[in-house]
């Protein structure tokens, strides 16, 4: 058995991001134990910018010690027991997956299906809000798989007329677009750090309202994941009175999460969103050179998941092969309904820069052209400058 040594990538798929240098550096720092006074004061550190990239000063922030999906399970485990009624939103893969986690927390889950590249209708929901009371609605902001944004401040809103508490998946969104928790009056917000905060996976970052956690203190039954039950996820997070063992913490991921927060609040919240959705527009702009086009329409677009459609007569995992072999670039494969269909590229977080979207064009004119498409990389990367420029 030898030391491994990954290969360097480019990574623009769906997740994750490629790290920054920095970020890398700090995860390499010494090991402290998760009950030292100085690992603590960096948690209450975590805590605070967290906080403050959710804009949800009373709200309970703290990273889960586990990726995206944690942060899905605990919010629903937490807020959901056996025969609450549970409003899901499905117009993705994701919407999907809180279907499956509430159906096992035993609540009576009504699933609103639209379709996939599509955000999620508010009428729909408020019917079924209207129908009969219901403990959650719960939906996702910024679906991966499609690349379709839905308007998160007027679902909490309906949530908030109908009684329910709000449960938002916010994996893909934060860092990368806006995400204001105390605007939407949101409830239960949560994201992962491998995608526009370009950590490493294995973190949730999660946002808690006090209506939240008065329901989880005042449930009926016990929380159905031991891992993330709130109650006692916060005696070791809460740091009133001292902190109590409950989880070895991952530490030296938390150093690295720690370090891309420092590196994003030194670029500026604002600057970062500005820079997605300037990447954005200069890819967009190379791909519609090509004569490729995008599945999701551009008033619903995430700038930093791009769902392209195939062309017809291209095979779809050949062309990511051969980005993959020849250049060391990651593009995303769709999933589900939409799998063969499209290319999931991303420009989250470090991954998000004019460097990024002219070695993409580039690379997937040539893989294309490898198949007979005509795709002129020139005229791609002339279109893409234009708007870099503009």
């Amino acid at each position: 058995m030898q030391s491994f040594q990954p290969p360097r990538r480019i990574l623009m798929g769906p997740g994750p991001s490629d790290v920054s240098p920095r970020v890398l550096a700090a995860l390499a720092r010494p090991t402290i134990g998760h009950l030292d006074p100085q690992f603590q004061d960096l948690m209450e550190e975590i805590k605070a910018a967290l906080a403050r990239l959710f804009n949800a000063p009373d709200h309970a922030c703290v990273p889960l010690p586990a990726p995206g999906t944690a942060g899905m399970e605990a919010a629903i485990m937490n807020l959901l027991e056996p025969g609450d009624r549970a409003v899901i939103a499905i117009n993705g893969a994701f919407g999907g997956r809180m279907a499956d986690m509430a159906d096992r927390a035993g609540a009576e889950v009504v699933k609103l299906e639209f379709e996939w590249g599509k955000p999620v209708d508010p009428a729909v929901v408020e019917e079924a809000l209207k129908a009969a009371p219901a403990k959650v609605l719960a939906f996702v902001h910024a679906e991966t798989s499609t690349g379709a944004r839905s308007d998160a401040a007027t679902l909490c809103g309906l949530a908030r007329k109908y009684g329910a508490l709000s449960i938002v998946d916010c994996v893909t969104s934060l860092g990368g677009v806006t995400v204001d928790v105390a605007a939407w009056d949101a409830d239960a917000v949560y994201s992962g750090t491998q995608k526009c905060l370009s950590a490493p996976p294995g973190l949730s970052p999660i946002a808690l309202s006090k209506r939240a956690q008065e329901a989880i203190t005042s449930r009926k039954t016990k929380v159905r994941n031991w891992l993330c039950d709130f109650n006692l996820l916060m005696s070791y997070w809460g740091g009133d009175g001292g902190r109590t063992y409950h989880h070895t913490a991952p530490i030296n991921a938390l150093y690295g999460l720690h370090e891309s927060l420092v590196a994003l609040f030194e670029e500026g919240q604002q600057a970062v969103l500005v820079r997605h959705a300037r990447t954005h527009e200069a890819l967009a702009a190379g791909i519609e050179a090509l004569g490729l086009k995008f599945l999701v329409a551009e008033k619903d677009r995430l700038p930093q998941l791009n769902a392209v459609i195939v062309p017809e007569g291209v095979d779809e995992a050949a062309v990511r092969t051969y980005v993959l072999d020849k250049w060391d670039l990651e593009l995303g494969a769709g999933l589900g309904p939409l799998k063969g269909k499209v290319w999931r590229i991303g420009l989250m977080g470090a991954s998000a820069t004019p460097w990024h979207v002219r070695l993409c064009l580039n690379a997937l004119s040539e893989a294309l052209q490898a198949q007979g498409f005509n795709a002129d990389s020139q005229a791609a990367v002339a279109a893409a400058e234009a708007k870099l420029a503009a």
